[in-house]
């Protein structure tokens, strides 16, 4: 864990220089990437999806749109509920930290012996499968 935790760090920090604005937090940019891969997701389905409290995306989504990078709508069946789509901005902003992160990340990976890169990639699909595992405990008491 402390291995993943260090590498998004680093990576974070390096790309800070790298991108034009306000820097994200971790969280609020996981939220961005979910909103684009689900435009329209609610608040609620936003926090099960990012294995976090309600109120903690409540406030990661308040301050996405105060930075212009959430568009908070309603949702026409249920008046209460929001439904969350990306600003231009973000989409700009997501595509820009994507293409820094490749290259970043790819320049590092060129940098390994092949044998470590295989390795890496051979390790993947068990990381997803005990992330997997992790989240399916967190919803069974």
């Amino acid at each position: 864990m402390g291995a993943v935790t260090g590498l998004r760090r680093v990576v974070r920090r390096r790309l800070r220089g790298r991108i034009p604005g306000p820097p994200l937090r971790g969280a609020q940019v996981e939220l961005l990437q979910l909103v684009e891969a689900e435009p329209g997701i609610g608040v609620a389905a936003s926090a099960q999806a990012l294995h976090l409290a309600g109120n903690s995306v409540s406030t990661l989504v308040n301050q996405l749109v105060g930075a212009g990078y959430l568009l908070r709508g309603t949702d026409p069946a249920d008046r209460r509920a929001a439904r969350l789509h990306l600003t231009d901005a973000a989409t700009e902003r997501l595509t820009r930290w994507r293409s820094s992160r490749r290259e970043l990340v790819g320049d590092a990976l060129d940098r390994l012996p092949a044998a470590e890169v295989d390795a890496l990639a051979a390790a993947l699909p068990a990381l997803h499968h005990l992330l997997d595992v992790l989240a399916s405990a967190e919803e069974t008491p």
